[in-house]
């Protein structure tokens, strides 16, 4: 794993072969943050990040190289939260990332910040994957007892925007936030503002 460009371009990590995680390949995460400079001038804005199913903290690491002020990284396995500490520790950036082991759907339903940008890189095979856009923007209307939603507040600022990477078997386009659609081989990003 590597980070494509920013202040840490270049540097290299060694993904343990013992982890579950499946990296997001550098191939689609280089054009992923091609594709979302025209959303954000991450120097010149410095947006707060929320990354979701952190895993091996690729995409924490490339939005604190391209200039993000803080990100937020939410896994769960406990060998993924010390690999992403130990490389934060060697970058001397622990004081611009909150890495919280936790479940990414908990999380969810009780965080009331807002973010700039939130990215989710979840097990394809997630059962609530769909419902990620939802619980990103939810529409308290719409839910008749909100307390017993997975999520009550959105958790992003106006004009921000959520990227969700998943499988070809999704199709998010009849979303009401769905701005666009990205393919690099079998990694799918979903767009939505």
């Amino acid at each position: 794993m590597r980070i494509v460009a920013g202040k840490y371009k270049g540097r290299h990590f060694e993904v343990p072969r013992s982890f579950k995680a499946r990296p997001t390949t550098d191939f689609a995460k280089e054009n992923l943050f091609n594709v979302l400079r025209a959303y954000f001038d991450f120097e010149e804005e410095a947006p707060r990040a929320l990354d979701l199913f952190a895993g091996t903290g690729s995409i924490t690491l490339e939005l604190l190289s391209r200039g993000c002020s803080h990100v937020t990284s939410v896994e769960l396995d406990s060998q993924h939260c010390s690999f992403i500490r130990q490389f934060l520790k060697t970058l001397h950036a622990e004081n611009q990332v909150t890495l919280l082991k936790a479940d990414v759907l908990r999380f969810l339903a009780k965080s009331t910040e807002t973010y700039d940008f939130v990215f989710a890189d979840p097990p394809y095979a997630l059962s609530e994957l769909e419902q990620l856009p939802d619980m990103i923007f939810p529409r308290i209307d719409d839910v008749p007892n909100a307390q017993n939603t997975l999520c009550a507040t959105p958790k992003l600022k106006p004009g921000g925007l959520f990227v969700l990477e998943h499988g070809k078997a999704q199709d998010f386009s009849s979303h009401p936030h769905f701005v666009e659609h990205r393919s690099y081989g079998s990694v799918n990003f979903s767009f939505f503002q």
